[in-house]
């Protein structure tokens, strides 16, 4: 195996990293963004309240995505297999 190749491999596996959590994160992200500014303007500093929308929000986000998520991934994961013979 060449260093290009090993390095291919790995850049494949980083998309797909990102492919699958950019959807998560930003979710979560957004909605801690905008839990914060309405904690920032009402005041009220409860921890839980920051935790708990961020919570549901990723659970939605993983009931709406989590098919296309799986089948990504399991698409990754079957071309990687299929391919170890050419590997070597």
């Amino acid at each position: 195996m060449s260093p290009d190749f090993i390095v291919g491999l790995i850049s494949q596996l980083l998309k797909t990293a990102a492919l699958l959590i950019g959807p998560l994160i930003g979710v979560t992200t957004l909605v801690g963004l905008v839990t914060s500014v309405l904690q920032g303007v009402t005041q009220i500093q409860e921890s839980s309240l920051t935790f708990v929308p961020k919570l549901i929000a990723a659970g939605a986000v993983l009931l709406v995505m989590g098919g296309w998520m799986l089948k990504v991934l399991t698409e990754y994961a079957s071309t990687l297999i299929n391919n170890i013979p050419n590997y070597f």
